[in-house]
């Protein structure tokens, strides 16, 4: 029974949010409720969804600070060099911005965290997709299922806990794997790729006149936040018939919800409704502290490599640093209430999701339901594939680490799969490669609040983010699965 129904919760929640019918906060709230009455502990609630916020505050306040601090450095102009690059790379074309979009995640996910990978990605691309009417779902999906690839890194977490639970070192299960996870990582750019043509087919080819080609920081305010004045327009080259001028708003993808219609470059101070004050990264924004470019560049990686060495839990080290980086960069008090107030949007949003969702694996786990679902889908195993247990590893892994926490997966199910797997002469490396594959589907999960940094700060719908990625997603772990096949590592 217990089974059915945490299927059933599970199901419920994603049906109601992709339809729309209920906000994520609102659904991973009451509808968990609802099912701990119906499976007759509604009585322990309350003792669920404390237990279930005690393990996700330090989560919960590493993204509250962790959005200040690199809030702040997003600001000062940390990332802008970086930005440019990918910029300059990009042009107006949206092949190349899509590509972009993944490199881009690709190379800030290095750090481990996704949350800071979402927070530097929309804010270096989110500008450009909005002034060229592309797709926000399509930003939201290619940065989720490149950071998902990338979160297999030893210091990520998914590779640490299936080593952890295994007692298996880190590196003999994540070197191996690196050919494997080399192809999942080319899918995601060929797949930007084709996605890029999509949008290209849609809106037609773009193209800066070359007033914004030579001065490519101009691209870096939005349609509504500056860059007026003389060569300051997007041009249409070609595009289908109707493809870049659809009425504002509509949705013209088909598949990809979000999609703004192109606009023009509105003249300084102009908004445009929705996104009325947003700055983006702005080149010549008041808050740029080019003075204290190399300090600010030296905290954050000594942060980063204290985040590494683990000198300090996690939170701790964020908070000391937004503390330390508002104190210098912004001495007077003023300066400092701006900063925080500017970012307050994001740390609301963020941090009360993940005490929504709090309440959802509170209820999965304090009522056994994901005990129960682990045991159904093991035991369902028929015993002559016994001996193919690292690609049953690999199969499970995609849906269960969307329906499930990491935490939940690798101390929870893959100890059960790795025995089973020994007693058929499979080896735990094997099982602790395999359990791996799924991550590029994990960071779109409702229940790892990163995502919803990035559906956040994107101004996308959840339901349109998980329609859209889900599939893209799926099939990138399907490549890493059969990659890893082929070169023999599972």
């Amino acid at each position: 029974m217990l089974t059915v129904l945490g299927f059933a919760m599970i199901a419920t929640f994603l049906v109601l949010i992709m339809m729309k019918k209920m906000s994520p906060i609102a659904a991973l709230v009451l509808i968990p409720a609802l099912f701990c009455v119906a499976v007759g502990q509604g009585a322990q609630l309350g003792d669920y969804v404390i237990e279930g916020v005690g393990k996700l505050a330090p989560t919960a306040a590493m993204l509250m600070f962790a959005i200040v601090y690199f809030g702040v450095m997003i600001d000062v102009g940390l990332f802008d060099p970086i930005v440019r690059g990918i910029l300059r790379f990009c042009k107006a074309d949206p092949v190349r911005v899509v590509v972009g979009t993944a490199v881009l995640a690709a190379i800030v996910s290095l750090d481990g965290d996704g949350s800071t990978t979402f927070m530097i990605t929309v804010s270096a691309m989110y500008p450009l997709y909005k002034r060229l009417g592309m797709s926000l779902v399509v930003m939201t999906g290619v940065a989720a299922t490149a950071n998902g690839v990338m979160n297999t890194l030893p210091w990520g977490g998914p590779t640490a806990r299936a080593a952890t639970a295994l007692k298996l070192d880190a590196g003999d299960i994540f070197v191996p794997m690196i050919p494997a996870l080399g192809m999942g990582l080319l899918f995601v750019f060929v797949l930007a790729y084709v996605l890029g043509r999509r949008e290209r087919k849609r809106i037609g080819y773009l193209t800066l006149d070359e007033a914004l080609v030579s001065e490519t920081d101009a691209v870096l305010v939005t349609a509504g936040g500056g860059g007026g004045g003389a060569g300051g327009r997007v041009n249409l080259r070609k595009g289908p018939a109707g493809g870049a001028g659809d009425a504002p708003g509509a949705d013209a993808s088909g598949d990809a919800p979000g999609a703004a219609a192109p606009a023009p470059v509105a003249p300084a101070g102009a908004g445009d409704g929705e996104d009325e004050g947003f700055q983006g990264l702005d080149p010549n924004r008041a808050t740029l502290r080019p003075g204290l470019y190399w300090f600010n560049a030296g905290l954050t990686v000594a942060l980063l490599a204290a985040m590494i060495l683990e000198l300090m839990p996690i939170p701790v080290l964020f908070l000391l640093g937004a503390a330390l980086a508002l104190t210098v960069n912004y001495p007077k008090m003023a300066e400092q209430k701006a900063r925080i107030a500017a970012h307050a949007d994001n740390v609301l949003n963020v941090s009360g999701m993940v005490f929504a969702a709090a309440v959802f694996t509170g209820v999965l786990t304090g009522t056994g339901m994901v005990k129960h679902m682990a045991d159904w889908l093991v035991g369902a195993i028929p015993e002559g594939m016994g001996p193919h247990m690292g690609l049953i590893t690999g199969l499970l892994s995609i849906p269960l680490t969307y329906f499930m926490s990491n935490d939940g997966f690798y101390f929870g199910v893959v100890p059960v799969l790795a025995e089973a797997g020994a007693a058929h002469g499979v080896s735990p490396l094997e099982i602790a490669r395999a359990s791996l594959v799924g991550q590029a589907l994990h960071m779109s999960s409702p229940l790892v609040p990163a995502v919803y940094v990035l559906v956040g700060m994107a101004k996308v719908e959840f339901g349109d983010h998980t329609k859209f990625t889900v599939k893209w997603a799926a099939l990138t772990a399907l490549v890493v699965l059969a990659a890893g096949l082929l070169f023999g590592i599972i």
